[in-house]
């Protein structure tokens, strides 16, 4: 992540923005249960809401850093840190699995669908999978000058999920700039 997005993503500016969009879109989306996994919290702004809501947070971070300061700062969260695609954690014991902002630094549209396949396999039956993502648009591109960004395309993300599994999925456009999206593992 480069040094300006990540610090627009730790800002008192986003931390309000999540608090006022993200947080009621997630409490009428789904029950997130007891045990919730964050795919790539960064600085953990979307893990402080998690927090709120009442369940346990697992949060897996690939940056050694950003994992390590966040441990740091929630010590109330099993931070783990490594690749979500590879690293061992046990299968169907996630209530909930929440992918904000993340999507778009993973290497290829093949590594996205690893993934999703992988947090099918996380995932509790009945339980959901919930989402942000940037839209491809300008604004977007210049905030990931010197880094990732293999942007997903809405159009075609339900399928995707499908494909690894999920049911009930579904994509919608969340503002200028993002889309957010959920599916759940069938029960």
């Amino acid at each position: 992540m480069n040094e300006g997005h990540l610090i627009h993503l730790s800002s008192p500016e986003w931390a309000r923005s999540l608090r006022t969009e993200l947080l009621p879109w997630i409490e009428e989306t789904a029950d997130l249960g007891d045990h919730v996994l964050e795919i790539g919290p960064g600085p953990g702004l979307t893990t402080d809401l998690l927090l709120e809501l009442g369940s346990q947070v697992t949060a897996i971070e690939i940056d050694p850093d950003l994992a390590a300061k966040l441990g740091v700062r929630l010590p109330a969260v099993e931070v783990v840190q490594g690749d979500a695609i590879t690293t061992a954690l046990p299968d169907v014991r996630y209530s909930a699995v929440t992918c904000f902002s993340m999507l778009h630094h993973m290497e290829s549209p093949d590594d996205q669908d690893r993934l999703f396949a992988r947090l099918y396999d996380l995932l509790r039956p009945g339980a959901a999978l919930l989402g942000t993502d940037p839209l491809d648009t300008e604004f977007i591109r210049e905030a990931h000058i010197d880094d990732t960004c293999v942007l997903v395309d809405p159009d075609t993300l339900v399928d995707r999920l499908q494909a690894a599994g999920f049911t009930g999925a579904s994509v919608v456009q969340a503002g200028e700039h993002q889309f957010r999206f959920t599916a759940t593992r069938p029960a």
